[in-house]
């Protein structure tokens, strides 16, 4: 009897074996799906193995769709128009998209599988966007949780970027982290510095790229990165500016006021940072030589929490009841913001509410 039931056992776990051989043998066949093609603007075409993701697909070709959240279909950046193919939108996609864009079959290029022939439009300027090649230079304690990163781009290489856009950074596999990803950060240098940025980066709890960045970053240490990308830049008027930012928000502005200072400007420009206490903030020398040297501008720390202890005598609470203070002319003023998705909400509804700033000219850089 017993010998009847290993015999028994043998034959289910053969039987299981086989069947798991049949299952990859099919996959294998199935995912198989040769070369196909994909057409850029009609210009251009791709030859690529098919089964990859679109976002996959063109960056193994060294053309880079932004992508802040590294290709999880969680941040929306990687939209692009398929004109032909690309099957049905998926459900991972559609709180993503309005209405006008399903209808105008736009779709997360991470999403979607390039298993046969594909059409697609994008944007001219993604063709700029390049793979750089870097070695960490300085690495500065701008607070307990906030760092400011220098990449020095290889022998040879140059970027040309708009103050205020960004750069996917890349990183390595370290502890139980056993892939790479890519992490949006917005440039803090100027754009006039060729050939090499910095970045500014806060530690976020879990964050798989801001733990690298903040405890196994060195200086020496080689990284990969792609930009620029990013509609958030400066425009060229002579429009008086808002700058609202919290956090690391203010990488992007610390970029364009020095790229103000080195183009020179006339215009009125006042800087609202939110922070929660004095040891949050940072920059501040920074901020107070910006005072010093443009003929119009003022930096406005705001703490929401401000603690006793800090003897803090600045302003508390919210950035808008203090806008009043700042705008003389609201349909001839800019907003420029950046900050967390709550952040931006609540700003750009006062903006235009309470003080009249028109949609379009408020410009902002959301992160989660």
């Amino acid at each position: 009897m017993l010998i009847r039931i290993l015999q028994d056992i043998a034959l289910m776990g053969g039987i299981g074996v086989i069947l798991a051989l049949i299952l990859v043998l099919a996959q294998r066949w199935l995912s198989n799906y040769g070369e196909v093609t994909i057409n850029i603007n009609g210009k251009r075409d791709l030859t690529v193995t098919g089964g990859e993701t679109l976002l996959t697909s063109l960056g193994d070709k060294q053309i880079f769709i932004p992508s802040a959240c590294g290709g999880r279909g969680t941040c929306g950046a990687c939209k692009c128009q398929i004109l032909d193919g690309g099957g049905p939108i998926l459900p991972t996609e559609k709180p993503l998209l309005t209405k006008q864009e399903m209808g105008d079959n736009v779709r997360l290029a991470c999403q979607v599988k390039v298993k046969s022939d594909i059409k697609i439009q994008i944007p001219d300027e993604i063709f700029n966007i390049r793979r750089f090649h870097s070695v960490i230079e300085e690495i500065l304690d701008y607070t307990y949780d906030i760092k400011g990163v220098t990449f020095k781009l290889s022998e040879g290489q140059t970027i040309d970027f708009k103050a205020g856009q960004y750069v996917q950074l890349e990183t390595k596999p370290y502890g139980k982290v056993k892939q790479k990803v890519m992490r949006a950060y917005s440039i803090s240098s100027k754009p006039e510095i060729k050939d090499r940025i910095q970045l500014i980066v806060r530690l976020v709890p879990e964050g798989i790229c801001t733990t690298w960045v903040h405890n196994q970053l060195k200086v020496g240490d080689e990284v990969d990165f792609t930009g620029p990308y990013g509609d958030f830049y400066l425009r060229d008027t002579d429009a008086d500016i808002i700058f609202v930012a919290g956090g690391s928000g203010s990488a992007p502005i610390k970029s364009m006021l020095e790229h103000l200072r080195e183009v020179g400007t006339k215009r009125k420009m006042t800087y609202f940072f939110g922070a929660r206490t004095v040891k949050d903030l940072y920059l501040e020398e920074e901020m107070r030589d910006f005072e010093e040297y443009f003929d119009d501008f003022e930096y406005v720390p705001v703490l929401s929490h401000a603690d006793e202890t800090d003897n803090w005598q600045g302003k508390t609470g919210f950035v808008m009841p203090y806008f009043k203070e700042a705008i003389r002319d609201p349909k001839n003023t800019e907003a420029y913001l950046c900050g967390s998705p709550g952040m931006i909400a609540a700003v750009t509804k006062s903006l235009i509410n309470d003080y009249g700033i028109a949609e379009e000219k408020i410009y902002y850089d959301s992160f989660g």
